[in-house]
């Protein structure tokens, strides 16, 4: 299994574990929370059959990669991917992120540019600044994110359970674009991730990239469900294009939050369309 040391806690190394399938243009995509590499399996089978190189990988403290008990924050996210880009001197490559995956993305080219990166793609997005507050009367209440950690130190196990009803909208979709197993593996991922990252996580959904993203410079896609009950879409995707200059949105009728396993055969073709320029 390969891995990359992107730092040490006490005797053990940070360890960040990566998946590099494939050949031609590298794409690398970054999950969404509280998830892993391996939540792209709609994504990877595609485009490997269409010629790319697919990168994925486990953010510290989930799937396969180290669980410290630091290092939860934007810019340290932002610094494992750098390593990892370095590492696999990857060139031209495309970054698509989802989810919390989307600030990756974002805190990456706002500060370490874009010489590695040719195009960006943001999924069902956290920027451009989730907290409400005087000057972002788009953002959401600060007793949401209260009580998200509160669920989670009280149990976490169930705190998953409710939180992926929403993040695949169950009571509309159930048997017709997700499955019982399908929601069980995405828990039992979850379950598995560190209790520390888990709550760590939260705090860093309200970065402010409201800075940052006039920096992205690269042609940049945006897709949204406009059902998304995990980050709405009115305080999300819909204020980033006169944020980002060269992007566009593209909005998935009825799409909940994880769009890229429930709606694949949209954001497929929508993804690859823009791999190859279109």
């Amino acid at each position: 299994m390969p891995y990359i040391t992107v730092g040490q806690e006490n005797s053990a190394n940070i360890d960040i574990y990566y998946e590099d399938l494939g050949t031609g243009q590298p794409v690398v995509l970054i999950h969404g929370f509280p998830l892993s590499g391996h939540s792209w399996e709609k994504q990877v089978l595609v485009l490997l059959n269409e010629g790319y190189r697919v990168i994925t990988y486990d953010r510290r403290g989930f799937g396969n990669s180290s669980q410290p008990s630091f290092g939860y924050d934007y810019d340290t996210f932002a610094s494992d991917l750098n390593a990892l880009m370095t590492k696999l001197d990857l060139r031209d490559a495309v970054l698509v992120g989802f989810s919390m995956g989307t600030g990756e993305v974002t805190r990456y080219l706002g500060k370490y540019g874009s010489e590695r990166v040719q195009k960006a793609v943001l999924m069902a997005p956290v920027p451009p600044f989730l907290l409400k507050t005087d000057d972002n009367p788009e953002g959401v209440e600060q007793s949401v994110f209260d009580g998200i950690m509160k669920a989670i130190v009280e149990d976490r196990p169930a705190y998953f359970s409710a939180f992926f009803k929403d993040f695949f909208n169950v009571d509309l979709l159930l048997g017709d674009r997700i499955s019982h197993e399908a929601i069980q593996a995405s828990w039992n991922v979850a379950a598995a991730a560190s209790a520390k990252a888990t709550l760590d996580c939260v705090p860093s959904w309200l970065t402010d990239f409201r800075d940052a993203l006039p920096r992205i410079d690269v042609p940049t896609l945006i897709i949204h469900g406009d059902s998304d009950r995990i980050l709405p879409f009115e305080s999300t995707a819909k204020r980033l294009p006169q944020l980002i200059k060269d992007s566009r949105l593209v909005v998935i009728p009825g799409g909940p939050h994880a769009i890229n396993w429930t709606h694949a055969e949209q954001v497929n073709p929508l993804l690859l369309d823009f791999l190859k320029g279109n």
